[in-house]
């Protein structure tokens, strides 16, 4: 496994993460599956507040305990849940940050966040106020870094240039170009690494029947899925292996988030980290296999 810095912090990352949401209600089947991938060195683990209304970090806080100093914990605030249960509602206010974040150190049973992220954003929210929020946290040592989940190229920007952002999690996959086009090279110039998810693309670079994605019509789906197979086959490996490989041919992106939830999952993320770099000529076979999408939305 190879770990790569998280932006300009200290906070190094296995270039495999897992990512935590899938993860179902039996903390025992979840801890024997987190301390495997612990042990087999995935050392980053992302979850969220908003997920499993807490329920998330609490099982992952059950399963890493006696384990902390082994690992780089990421979760994310933002989503307010109604005191009913019914839904949530977007809160990037300070008051509110500093309140979550005490009930997200309770659930996960640390006194520290590696990474905490906003779970989300928009040009209308008081982004000075968001940001004076993760600064206090750094300061009063309950975060070492913070970042931002979001797939918005303006919002991006705005925190590019008023914060001191660690990472951007966003979407990236050989079916989901976009950020190559508005975000990747941004942030390399300001030293701010990605965390890609949806790697898998809802599974159809895996194996899952073609169907309609984002801009692509099922044909052109089955377009990718086949150049992954063929670089697959010429390899030796499987499509999971060679889609991650992709995705960490970036070098701006220090960690693919692969959402896991069995045995299986583990074993082919565990593979990805494994694999050799994928060469010039493999990726171009890759990048051949259809146009590169772009956003039309909130650039």
């Amino acid at each position: 496994m190879n770990y790569n810095q998280l932006g300009k912090s200290s906070i190094q990352v296995s270039q495999i993460s897992f990512g935590c949401m899938s993860l179902g209600p039996d903390h025992t089947a979840n801890a024997t599956l987190l301390r495997r991938a612990l042990d087999a060195g995935i050392t980053f683990f992302d979850t969220a507040d908003l997920y499993d209304k807490g329920g998330n970090e609490v099982t992952v806080g059950k399963a890493l305990q006696g384990r902390r100093q082994e690992v780089v914990l990421a979760t994310k605030v933002g989503s307010q849940w109604r005191p009913d249960g019914s839904g949530w509602d977007w809160n990037p206010r300070k008051t509110y940050m500093l309140q979550a974040i005490e009930q997200s150190l309770r659930r996960l049973q640390t006194d520290y966040i590696d990474l905490y992220q906003l779970h989300g954003g928009t040009l209308d929210d008081p982004i000075d106020e968001t940001i004076e929020a993760f600064e206090l946290l750094k300061e009063q040592g309950k975060i070492r870094a913070y970042g931002i989940s979001s797939i918005r190229p303006s919002v991006i920007r705005e925190y590019v240039r008023k914060s001191s952002i660690a990472s951007v999690m966003m979407q990236y996959s050989l079916l989901d170009r976009r950020p190559e086009e508005s975000c990747l090279e941004l942030l390399h110039q300001h030293q701010i690494s990605v965390l890609a998810r949806g790697s898998y693309a809802q599974g159809l670079l895996v194996g899952k029947p073609a169907k309609p994605y984002l801009t692509y019509a099922p044909q052109q789906v089955e377009q990718a899925a086949a150049a992954i197979r063929q670089v697959a086959d010429s390899l030796q490996q499987t499509a999971a292996e060679v889609t991650v490989g992709f995705v960490l041919a970036q070098p701006v992106i220090a960690s693919a988030v692969l959402g896991i939830r069995t045995a299986e999952q583990l074993d082919d993320a565990i593979r990805s980290g494994q694999q050799v770099p994928l060469s010039t000529a493999q990726l171009q076979t890759l990048r051949r296999a259809l146009s590169p999408n772009q956003y039309d939305q909130h650039r």
